[in-house]
């Protein structure tokens, strides 16, 4: 873990209001070695250890040897349990879970291309594993962690998306493998919730980065923070039309614990920074302006990376602020410390 991230721990250490809430509860986090699994089983490490929270973990890896590398040896305080959720095995990875928080699943645009079956089957079974047993495990709350892109394609950005909003997705697109999995995932959740009653609820992420993204990351803002610290000139691959809202990881992190701890069953919540949102273009321009010393991107278009269509994903964020919850980290310093991680 780099000073970056430390950093970003501590802060979240002192912001984050509902931290006695935790006091001896435990959790299940699977995808814990992902950039946003890593994340918050180091913020609720944190919390054990700085502010004296008795909570505990287990988490859900793939590679065991791999989640000993980045967070040390199993303790009373952190446990392991190896698990694959593109097999269709029985998930049993705790006798008891009070929380748990479902971030395992595929990421990378090549792979919704390269492998769809796979990418649907593990988004969509292993919720379904998830969901059994949290209902057996009787656990007081789950969050699916699901994603914007479940909004389709959307033209007209004159106002934010709510949750009950919805886009075109093209059903024989070998690209929508990711988002129809996700939006069937969604309905899977719902569905437990109104016929088992489990206290499930969804945090639909706008695309997220900060401190800990890896050095070989292809989404653009890596690429583009990589082209920075190594003063080449920003490449777009596209024209750059696209136009999301961002998130920074710790932001992300505390949402999915407000949802976690204050969300309805059965809803979905937007998650994302009001102030992001910008086009790929966008993007490129302001890294330029603030981080590049004035230089201009450049555009070299190249087909076949499954990039997401060109759709514009402007998200309301009025449901998750009613929670009590906001953004700490603004626009500059979200990829400002990003860029300062990557150095590191």
């Amino acid at each position: 873990m780099n000073r970056t991230e430390t950093e970003d721990i501590e802060t979240f250490v002192a912001k984050f209001p509902l931290a006695e809430q935790l006091q001896g509860k435990h959790f299940v986090i699977t995808g814990a070695t992902g950039l946003l699994g890593r994340c918050l089983v180091r913020c609720l490490m944190a919390l054990r250890q700085l502010k004296g929270i008795d909570l505990s973990i287990t988490a859900v890896v793939r590679n065991k040897d791999k989640a000993i590398g980045q967070f040390g040896e199993e303790s009373s305080a952190l446990r392991y349990y190896a698990y694959d959720f593109s097999q269709d095995k029985p998930f049993s990875p705790s006798s008891s879970a009070d929380y748990i928080v479902h971030l395992a699943s595929p990421t990378a645009s090549k792979y919704f291309i390269d492998s769809p079956v796979e990418t649907i089957n593990t988004v969509v079974k292993g919720m379904d594993a998830v969901l059994r047993y949290a209902r057996a495990a009787e656990v007081k709350s789950l969050v699916e962690v699901s994603t914007l892109e479940v909004y389709g394609t959307i033209l007209d950005d004159s106002r934010p998306l709510a949750e009950e909003d919805q886009g075109y997705l093209d059903i024989l697109s070998t690209r929508s493998s990711y988002p129809m999995a996700k939006r069937a995932a969604e309905c899977l959740c719902l569905s437990y919730a109104k016929e088992y009653n489990v206290p499930v609820k969804i945090a639909r992420l706008a695309q997220t980065f900060g401190a800990g993204v890896a050095k070989d990351d292809n989404r653009v803002f890596a690429q583009f923070a990589r082209n920075i610290i190594n003063k080449q000139p920003i490449v777009l691959h596209t024209r750059g039309e696209l136009r999301r809202c961002y998130c920074y990881t710790i932001d992300a992190i505390s949402a999915i614990l407000f949802i976690l701890l204050d969300g309805q069953n059965g809803e979905a919540y937007n998650v994302a920074n009001d102030e992001t949102y910008m086009s790929i273009m966008e993007m490129a321009d302001y890294l330029c302006e603030h981080f590049g010393k004035g230089s201009k991107p450049v555009i070299q278009l190249q087909e076949g990376l499954g990039y997401s269509p060109t759709t514009k994903l402007r998200l309301a964020t009025e449901k998750i602020r009613q929670l009590g919850w906001k953004p700490y980290f603004d626009k500059y310093t979200m990829f400002d410390r990003l860029i300062k991680s990557l150095k590191e």
